[in-house]
């Protein structure tokens, strides 16, 4: 059974050639080098889990050696191996970076359960270094979709200030990927490696979302029986998002202000400030300045929010990047339902086009699912499109008299729903008796 890759570093021949058969037959992968240079040249052609390195080789010292393998391969581990009288290089060692060390002469069943702790200590740093190069894919401007000349420029723009810690408003229609842009901006910026803490400021009322976002000593309120830390304690070195910002009440607004003018705050209950280092984002779907003028929102809030203002325009007016985005949510839920991935015909891409997508990105992100799971061909066509989006593509009988027209219009409704009346009812946003009565008076069966 294979258990890790090892590279052993000694020139004591006996002594290495004795630890790499014990370490073979424990069904490690094991490699052999005399010197520190001959070691580096093995692992730049090959990947090492862990490096047994003994702290005296003749060309370099052990420890200097440890720090160039961790500086060059993070997530390989160094166990050092030490003489009775150098064990103080082996503690130094690990101030340098090494895992552990262990001296030459111990029993040597030491050595395979502390190599087995190191290659699981590698495996995992392995695990996170995956982790934070798919998350830099999954949150990477490129990952962000769109074709269209102003979607490009505000890609362009967020690319500019996320490299800075400059705090940032996000507006735009519901739906338009205020969020995505937020992530993308925090984990292409100098605060990636840190949290990224999203708040729906509309969700939660005044007192709780005080709480939530600042905290609370204990005592402060019945049932706080001990300190809670909020969220901008936990978005500490990295990024709050505060979606929805004008839904927040107007005397949370203040507390907001005195974060973003001395990075700190006041916990519900405390009498003393904390201190935080945080990157703010807000976003909103209202025009903020006209609710400065309503006086529902601050308008010294406003201005500090808006150092860096990005709008990012509706689907709608994004034509151009509604195929390209049908496509990828045409791949996602294909592999999502494990199905082929179907072929959207014209018609069906046209009607997207042309319909006014009033739920912009997240709209047609559903429509897509839904037009998916209801195929049973290898084509996505109108059949597969709801019935709101088909409406926008009906005929009017503007020459006809207007009983006419309302005729014409719930035969229509009828053909779409398939002859449900129940459907076509809601669609018509009649009750079902008034729809029985209209098909008794137009004599439509």
């Amino acid at each position: 059974m294979f258990s890790g890759t090892v590279l052993i570093i000694d020139d004591e021949d006996k002594l290495r050639s004795l630890l790499a058969r014990i370490l073979s037959l424990e069904g490690f992968s094991v490699t052999e080098a005399a010197t520190g240079k001959a070691g580096l040249k093995k692992l730049e052609h090959d990947e090492f889990q862990v490096v047994l390195c003994d702290v005296k080789l003749p060309d370099i010292n052990g420890i200097e050696l440890t720090q160039k393998i961790k500086s060059l391969y993070p997530s390989t581990e160094v166990i050092v191996l030490t003489a009775y009288g150098t064990i103080a290089d082996g503690v130094k060692a690990i101030k340098h970076g090494a895992f552990d060390y262990i001296t030459k002469g111990d029993d040597n069943d030491k050595i395979i359960p502390l190599v087995n702790r190191a290659i699981e200590k590698a495996k995992l740093q392995n695990r996170i270094h995956n982790l934070e190069i798919q998350i830099g894919n999954k949150y990477s401007f490129e990952s962000i979709i769109g074709i269209s000349t102003q979607f490009k420029e505000v890609i362009s723009l967020a690319r500019k200030v996320s490299a800075t810690d400059t705090t940032v408003l996000l507006s735009g229609e519901t739906g338009t990927g205020k969020e995505v842009f937020a992530q993308a901006i925090h984990y292409n910026g100098k605060r990636q490696n840190k949290n990224f803490v999203a708040v729906n400021c509309s969700a939660l009322g005044k007192e709780i979302l005080e709480s939530e976002l600042f905290g609370y000593k204990a005592g402060a309120f019945t049932g706080a029986t001990k300190d809670k830390k909020g969220l901008f304690e936990e978005a500490t070195e990295g990024t709050i998002f505060l979606d929805e910002i004008s839904e927040m009440d107007i005397t949370l607004q203040a507390k907001l202000l005195r974060v973003l003018e001395t990075s700190e705050f006041i916990k519900v209950g405390d009498t003393k400030p904390t201190k935080v280092n945080v990157r703010i984002i807000a976003a909103t779907n209202r025009d903020l300045e006209n609710e400065v003028e309503n006086a529902t929102f601050r308008s010294d809030l406003y201005y500090r929010l808006a150092v860096f203002q990005l709008h990012l325009p509706s689907l709608r007016n994004r034509i151009k990047d509604i195929e390209p985005l049908a496509i990828h949510f045409l791949r996602l839920f294909s592999e999502k339902v494990n199905k082929p991935v179907p072929e959207m015909t014209p018609g069906f891409i046209e009607k997207l086009k042309t319909y006014q997508w009033k739920g912009n990105i997240r709209e047609l992100k559903n429509v897509i699912e839904r037009a998916v799971i209801l195929t049973d061909t290898n084509q996505l066509t109108t059949d597969n499109l709801p019935a709101d989006i088909l409406l926008l593509h009906t005929t009017t009988a503007s020459a006809l008299d207007l009983a006419s027209i309302e005729k014409q219009h719930i035969l229509k409704i009828l053909t779409l729903t398939k002859g449900n009346k129940t459907e076509a009812a809601r669609l018509l946003n009649i009750g079902l008796t008034t729809l029985y009565r209209k098909l008794e008076e137009y004599k439509i069966s």
